[in-house]
């Protein structure tokens, strides 16, 4: 009888690693379509204070694009420290845009509230299909993606960011 337990045991525990396993493949980031950074410098939205900004200014710069949401606790949690990132980075010419994927009134109040220092734009449901071509098929949020100089997608974080792993990441510019 006692054998019989350890082997339910043993199968148990193998199918959860097979489960996490298959979980992670599917919730993994695919790559970035080619023309997902054009198709992110053609836009045109509105900043937190609803004046329009055509997103094309930054072609040729190296940006860190993050699509976040108020609604979003891992997206908020890391928006101070990707403010104090900007801070420390933008002497190097490195970008970071905070793209929202929520109401324009949301994202102007929570602007208000936070000191962010980087520009941060509201692009509503739409900017789920943006996150799509850059990769992000489960939806997720936060999202971040890091765009070279060359326009090329670099790398793609989907979740909570580690900031020293994104610093560190930052080599790749």
């Amino acid at each position: 009888m006692k054998r019989n337990h350890v082997f339910f045991i043993f199968i148990g525990l193998l199918f959860a690693v097979i489960g996490m396993y298959f979980g992670a493949q599917r919730l993994a980031p695919e790559p970035a379509q080619a023309s997902a950074v054009d198709r992110l410098l053609a836009q045109t939205l509105p900043d937190a204070h609803g004046k329009m900004h055509t997103l094309s200014v930054w072609r040729g710069k190296p940006m860190i694009v993050n699509f976040w949401a108020t609604w979003c606790a891992p997206c908020v949690q890391e928006m101070p420290e990707l403010s104090a990132l900007q801070t420390e980075i933008a002497p190097r010419g490195i970008q970071l845009l905070g793209i929202g994927i929520d109401s324009a009134d949301n994202i102007a109040a929570f602007a208000s509230k936070y000191r962010i220092t980087y520009p941060l734009f509201t692009a509503g449901v739409s900017a789920t299909e943006l996150t799509r071509a850059f990769g992000n098929q489960a939806g997720g949020l936060p999202y971040t993606v890091l765009i070279g100089r060359d326009g090329q997608v670099k790398k793609t974080y989907l979740g909570r960011l580690k900031i020293d792993e994104l610093r560190a990441d930052l080599s790749l510019m």
